[in-house]
C-alpha cells in the first residue's frame, strides 16, 4: 500500500533553547509578535501555551496591549498557563497567573461576572477562563471593553457558535 499521508516536522535535539529560553517554533512565533493576528499550529507538546506568554508579555510590556484574556476549551487544559517563571531561561519577564482571574481553578461560581470585573479592573492584566465563559461574558457588554486586550483562544478548532 503506497504511503498516503507523509508529515514531517522539524527534529530538535539537546538543548535548543535561544537567549530568551524558547524553543525554535516559539522563536518563530515571537518574531511575528507585532503582527495584529496570529494562528499558531504545532505539534501536541510543542511549546505552543509557552510561546503564547512571550508573545502576551511583550504586548503587555512594549506594545501597549493592557489585558490579556486567554480562553481554553476546558479547564484542565488552563494549567498549561500557570504562573511560569520565564527571566530564569533569559525572558525578560515572567508569566503571572493571578489565582483571582484564574477561573480554570476548581470551584469558581459567577465566572461570567467575574470575567466582566477583569474587564473593568485597572490593575489586572491577564485572565484565564473556559472558552464558555469567554463566550457568555461577552454577552450584552460594551464591546470597547475589548480595546487594547489580547485575546488568545487556545485549541481554536474546539470553538463553536449556534445561530
Amino acid at each position: 500500500m503506497p504511503n498516503l499521508v507523509n508529515v514531517q516536522f522539524d527534529n530538535t535535539t539537546g538543548n535548543s533553547s535561544n537567549e530568551l529560553g524558547m524553543r525554535p517554533m516559539q522563536a518563530r512565533v515571537f518574531e511575528q509578535r507585532h503582527e495584529q493576528y496570529l494562528l499558531v499550529k504545532a505539534p501536541p507538546a510543542s511549546g505552543k501555551s509557552r510561546a503564547l506568554m512571550f508573545v502576551a508579555l511583550d504586548k503587555l510590556m512594549n506594545q501597549g496591549i493592557k489585558k490579556v484574556v486567554v480562553a481554553v476549551p476546558e479547564m484542565s487544559i488552563g494549567s498549561s498557563f500557570k504562573t511560569t517563571n520565564l527571566t530564569e531561561y533569559g525572558f525578560f519577564a515572567n508569566w503571572v497567573m493571578p489565582d483571582k482571574y484564574n477561573l480554570c481553578l476548581g470551584g469558581i461560581h459567577g465566572k461570567s461576572s467575574i470575567f466582566r470585573q477583569f474587564l473593568q479592573d485597572p490593575t489586572a492584566s491577564v485572565l484565564l477562563c473556559p472558552h464558555a465563559t469567554f463566550r457568555f461574558g461577552l454577552e450584552d457588554i460594551d464591546l470597547n471593553l475589548l480595546n487594547d486586550t489580547l485575546i488568545a483562544i487556545d485549541e481554536f478548532h474546539h470553538v463553536s457558535e449556534s445561530a
